[in-house]
């Protein structure tokens, strides 16, 4: 049974910090994976619209050993930072999107935007069955916005999965809290699962829009200037953001921190906003400008990808934990539902 295990933390990045020596290592039956960063290393500024800059990482090598067979072929990245070779030699993952479930101001109509808000009682239901309609898909490591919303959507989903690993967020934005959050039980650790938090990964900030009724703005401005304000790809609201340019930090993050995981056959995944997951989901699919406007993400609603060769490959929503046809999308899949099967009954 995949479990995860990490040793220091490495979670919410944080400007011109290096962290050494840290790692997780994936083990499953005698085999175990460790993956070792070294020199890592995040820069982040404003560019000149407003957004943020890329981030840029340096990940060392991702070592591998086993006293049988190892899950994870040991990979590198190659000098020239190219990533080619090493998507096709890629093993198979499972990448799981979520939208948060119904918020406080979902219900209200209001324009939330960066403003952190709470789940209803709503909310928190769709984030407990989107919980089991994932029941079954192996997590080894969660990413989530750093509002409390899509945070809750992760955890309360987590609840409902079949393995009962703990979901722990890991704090390194100082060092304090790296020491005070330490974990000194390894088998604590190895029924656990890394929670990394990323501002990145926040919905699209809807400027001087935030807090406003949807309703009201639209008496106020004009139904079609806050529709084109809303559905446009590269308007901003009044001091606020485009989806242009929530997509260049969400992707640009996705790629740098997200990616490499999944290319090491680690199973992610993430629980982020509607802007912010359509932006990533523009670039998995390789939609338009104009064809990602139009999708439309609904709360609490996972969607499954798989990778494997260096292509993202849809499958859709599961739909749910008693049908066993969504689980047969690929064989690793069946074979780790079958395993928990094996296990738990």
């Amino acid at each position: 049974m995949a479990t995860s295990v990490f040793h220091r933390p490495l979670g919410t990045a944080q400007p011109h910090q290096h962290f050494q020596n840290s790692g997780f290592r994936h083990e499953f039956g005698h085999a175990s994976v460790k993956l070792t960063f070294k020199g890592f290393k995040v820069e982040t500024g404003l560019s000149r619209r407003g957004g943020y800059s890329s981030c840029k990482r340096k990940f060392g090598v991702i070592q591998a050993s086993a006293s049988h067979t190892s899950v994870v072929q040991p990979v590198s990245y190659p000098p020239n930072n190219s990533t080619d070779e090493l998507r096709k030699k890629s093993s198979e993952a499972a990448l799981i999107l979520i939208r948060h479930g119904e918020s406080l101001w979902n219900e209200k109509n209001l324009f939330t935007g960066c403003v952190d808000v709470p789940l209803t009682k709503k909310g928190v239901e769709e984030a407990i069955e989107a919980g089991k309609r994932i029941s079954n898909i192996p997590v080894d490591m969660i990413y989530t916005s750093a509002l409390i919303r899509a945070q809750m959507t992760a955890m309360l989903a987590m609840t409902q999965h079949r393995r009962k690993k703990v979901p722990i967020i890991l704090h390194n934005e100082s060092e304090q809290a790296r020491e005070w959050s330490q974990i000194f039980s390894e088998d604590t650790k190895k029924q656990s699962i890394p929670v990394v938090t990323a501002w990145q990964l926040n919905e699209r900030m809807y400027g001087e829009l935030q807090g406003l009724n949807k309703q009201e703005t639209a008496d106020r401005f004009g139904k079609e200037k806050v529709h084109e304000w809303r559905r446009s790809y590269d308007i901003p609201p009044p001091n606020g953001e485009s989806l242009e340019m929530c997509a260049e930090r969400a992707v640009a993050y996705f790629k740098d921190h997200i990616e490499p995981q999944l290319l090491s056959g680690k199973n992610v995944m993430i629980a982020a906003h509607g802007n912010s997951l359509r932006s990533i989901i523009m670039y998995l699919d390789k939609l338009t400008s104009q064809e990602v406007i139009n999708l439309e993400l609904s709360t609490g609603i996972p969607m499954l990808y798989i990778f494997k060769g260096g292509k993202f490959i849809r499958r859709g929503s599961p739909a749910g934990p008693t049908e066993a046809g969504v689980y047969a999308y690929t064989r690793s899949l069946a074979l780790y539902r079958q395993k928990l099967d094996d296990m738990l009954h």
